[in-house]
């Protein structure tokens, strides 16, 4: 399934995520999924701290390697970030009065996905976790036999 049609479904499963231009965002993705890349789950929010800067929405997606960010810019280009087993460190949970946020700390920069829907946020939390904890066993083995 394409990260669009994943997203399209997020959306639509939480509505009240502020997220548009799904299809470019998602768009940006699939065109870096590599060919041994499988894209599993995916997510729209916005890509900054601030729950009122509803103008940098992103497409979020899990493959069976990694996390990609896709941004669509509104005039030309566009902005990827891929976030790798190695890379991760942890991750927080925020629910406030109207939405939610997820914070992804990895080594270089904590990444902040905002204006998720509040009922999205176990579900969420539980896909990225899960994916990130099976990874990192997996990297560490490989990492240990070289």
């Amino acid at each position: 399934m394409s990260c669009y049609e994943l997203a399209k479904d997020f959306k639509k499963r939480f509505a009240s995520t502020v997220a548009w231009r799904i299809f470019q965002n998602s768009k940006v993705i699939d065109e870096h999924v590599n060919p041994d890349e499988v894209v599993t789950y995916a997510f729209v929010g916005q890509k900054n701290e601030s729950p009122f800067d509803i103008f940098q929405t992103a497409a979020i997606a899990i493959t069976n390697k990694r996390i990609l960010i896709g941004q669509k810019r509104v005039l030309f280009g566009y902005a990827l970030s891929s976030i790798t087993p190695d890379l991760y460190n942890d991750m927080q949970v925020y629910q406030g009065l109207v939405w939610g946020k997820i914070v992804i700390d990895t080594v270089g920069e904590k990444i902040v996905i905002s204006n998720l829907s509040k009922d999205s946020l176990v579900e969420l939390e539980t896909v990225i976790s899960s994916f990130m904890m099976k990874e990192k066993v997996k990297y560490g083995r490989e990492t240990h036999q070289k």
